[in-house]
């Protein structure tokens, strides 16, 4: 089934909500149009995992989350997480592969979440995170602990570490 119209209800520079109509008389189905997003499990040479700690108006405190950001136009997941963990994190990928995309939520969001993991991950020389980051390095055990107590309890970045486990040769103690 395709929708009989599309409109775009609303606007604005982070996303649209598009208003489609699915049958004759019926009200529209509202979702969100956004941009991709690609977010990094990204592991230094010493097996340690980098975790951004940030403040998200949203959720109005601050989060633990893997690097990540939006695909911006003509740049590939992989040159994502490349660009957003330098952005972020003040550390460069030695490499990065791209594990697939997940649909966030099917039922609202019309985007997905770029899976990605960058193995020998060095801190570059006179680098700073971006504003307002606070970057951490935990060891794969602590990530196992902190998702296992809620620690680490963004949805979408527990899929993408689970993804790294399953696809990308991360291996994850028991908790």
């Amino acid at each position: 089934m395709k929708p009989l119209k599309t409109e775009v209800a609303f606007t604005t520079p982070w996303f649209e909500i598009l208003g489609k109509t699915m049958r004759q008389g019926e009200e529209p189905y509202y979702s969100l149009k956004l941009p991709d997003y690609a977010a990094v499990v990204a592991i230094t040479d010493e097996e340690r995992v980098l975790i951004v700690r940030q403040y998200r108006p949203a959720v109005e405190h601050d989060t633990l989350e893997l690097p990540s950001g939006l695909v911006d136009p003509g740049e590939t997941p992989g040159e994502t997480a490349r660009r957003e963990l330098l952005e972020e994190t003040g550390y460069q990928a030695g490499e990065v592969e791209v594990l697939g995309a997940m649909e966030p939520d099917t039922g609202r969001l019309g985007n997905r979440i770029w899976s990605c993991v960058a193995k020998g991950v060095r801190r570059v020389e006179g680098r700073a995170p971006e504003e307002g980051i606070e970057v951490l390095t935990w060891s794969l055990d602590e990530l196992a602990q902190a998702m296992v107590d809620g620690r680490f309890d963004h949805a979408l970045h527990v899929a993408v570490v689970m993804m790294a486990v399953l696809k990308g040769g991360v291996r994850l103690p028991p908790a």
